[in-house]
């Protein structure tokens, strides 16, 4: 436990850091281009039409789901699924890439997955907006449930920080790990709920035991809870088992990726 809190106390120390690299990130990232940042919200919109035309339009033939438009449904999914799985990647691959900068200045290795999810938010506040506007647009309105959204979003960084942290560091020591993680996050897509409703799946044998088992990804997780509130059908208490497993898994990757980071970020620059 002496790592995690090392680890969680690093970022607290610096988060001014975290700030200030994370926003550097953004603006080298796209310099070049003509468009510059407005590529982080026209990427995910360009691919939103093709996935509604897709999913809404052609395999969901323009049906509502839950009482709502499919593209609001689908909007509130793919959201928290861009922001989840763009994290994902660049936090796994965040000390690889810089440890050689950080091993000529003075700041802890440990905070850079979380300034590569720092620098993930200017495409999601945009996409937020882009919700906003969706649901305001298709008679979607703010309920008590609308509250909820701050868990859901604390749980989606607690998650995104704690396989970070464990996803970076094994990166550095097995590096065909980040080429294994991309093709695991493409079998998450459709496997975590962003654009199809997997409870709806049809009949056919073992189907609940299936869905038990993809209930318990820590992603579906957040992508349903976040329909929960903006969509008004639950609160997360009554997800009791589902949430209980939830910050179960927070917790064993915390502790798991803090001691192995810790372990050895001493040797991070002999590994590469």
């Amino acid at each position: 436990m002496n790592d995690v809190k090392l680890v969680l106390q690093e970022q607290l120390n610096n988060i001014g850091i975290i700030r200030r690299i994370s926003k550097y990130e953004e603006k080298a990232t796209y310099q070049s281009h003509y468009l510059g940042l407005v590529w982080q919200f026209l990427n995910p919109a360009i691919q939103i039409g093709i996935y509604y035309l897709v999913f809404g339009l052609g395999v969901n033939q323009g049906k509502s789901v839950d009482g709502v438009p499919f593209i609001i449904w689908m909007l509130i999914g793919i959201t928290a699924w861009f922001f989840i799985s763009s994290s994902i990647l660049g936090a796994s691959n965040s000390i690889y890439k810089q440890v050689g900068m950080v091993s000529k200045m003075k700041f802890p290795v440990s905070i850079l997955p979380s300034v590569n999810i720092s620098s993930n938010f200017v495409s999601y506040r945009s996409m937020m907006l882009l919700l906003l506007i969706a649901m305001f647009l298709g008679g979607v309105t703010p309920s008590l449930y609308w509250l909820q959204y701050f868990y859901y979003f604390i749980c989606m960084i607690a998650f995104l920080f704690s396989f970070g942290i464990l996803n970076s560091t094994i990166t550095v020591l097995i590096r065909d790990y980040h080429i294994m993680l991309q093709s695991i996050i493409r079998l998450l897509f459709y496997l975590s709920g962003p654009i199809w409703n997997i409870e709806a799946m049809g009949q056919f044998a073992g189907k609940d035991l299936i869905l038990r088992i993809i209930q318990l990804n820590p992603i579906y997780y957040v992508i349903e809870g976040f329909r929960d509130t903006f969509l008004s059908r639950q609160w997360f208490w009554e997800r009791g088992s589902q949430t209980i497993f939830f910050w179960l898994v927070i917790v064993i990757l915390l502790i798991l990726g803090s001691h192995l980071h810790m372990k050895f970020r001493a040797r991070f620059v002999d590994f590469i």
